[in-house]
């Protein structure tokens, strides 16, 4: 568990296997006025995480942003049954197995708000993603729509192929077949893009690579140059 700022904690997770890559993955937690804690993306539970978890407040919410972030979900649930889950309308239809509070496609408020701003970026058949933002902090959370390998875990080619679909830090960005796939969304894109960066955010936390600690504007405006 690290700090990222104030009310806002990362915990990184083991590696899972993903396109031949080791993907690291990351949990983003913050701790709303209330002393509940908002889970973004949650990663495999262990007992030293729920020591952790518990230590900081009560689980309130759990978000699974994106259809590829939802594997320990049912852990988490078995964990604290009384926390409301929330995921994209692509995640609930793929898990009809769990039980949602509410789709974050919709328009309608949540509960977390004005702490936590929300924006869902759309514009790809592929995937959509909700990306976060916490305002106390001025930190941006993202699942998938950037992503920042160091490379230290990669061998030789790995990198190469990291590099080659853009992943690699410190340039990283959106993954090659996500960003082609935007081809007849890129005007809907832009709009969410537009959003993001008028937010001025300081921090970038993502679930894979490395943190943007200061100047994440800057940051998500040479990450779109593919899209701008």
């Amino acid at each position: 568990m690290e700090k990222l700022a104030h009310e806002i904690w990362v915990f990184d997770g083991e590696p899972v296997q993903f396109l031949g890559l080791p993907f690291s993955t990351r949990m983003t937690v913050v701790r709303l006025p209330s002393g509940e804690l908002w889970v973004h993306s949650p990663i495999r539970l262990s007992e030293p995480i729920t020591e952790n978890i518990d230590s900081l407040g009560s689980v309130k919410y759990l978000i699974a942003p994106n259809s590829l972030h939802h594997l320990f979900l049912s852990e988490w649930i078995a964990v604290y049954p009384s926390a409301e889950v929330y995921g994209t309308s692509q995640v609930i239809k793929k898990r009809s197995d769990l039980s949602f509070c509410a789709s974050l496609n919709n328009s309608q408020g949540y509960a977390w708000e004005p702490d936590i701003k929300h924006e869902l970026f759309a514009g790809s058949p592929l995937m959509e993603e909700c990306v976060f933002y916490h305002d106390s902090s001025h930190t941006l959370i993202v699942t998938d729509l950037i992503e920042n390998f160091s490379g230290q875990d990669f061998n030789y080619w790995q990198r190469v192929m990291a590099k080659g679909v853009g992943i690699l830090a410190p340039n990283g960005k959106t993954p090659l077949d996500w960003r082609l796939s935007f081809m007849f969304g890129k005007a809907e894109a832009r709009k969410h893009l537009n959003r993001l960066l008028s937010w001025n955010p300081q921090i970038l936390v993502m679930a894979h690579g490395r943190i943007v600690n200061e100047n994440a504007d800057r940051f998500l405006q040479q990450s779109f140059k593919w899209l701008v």
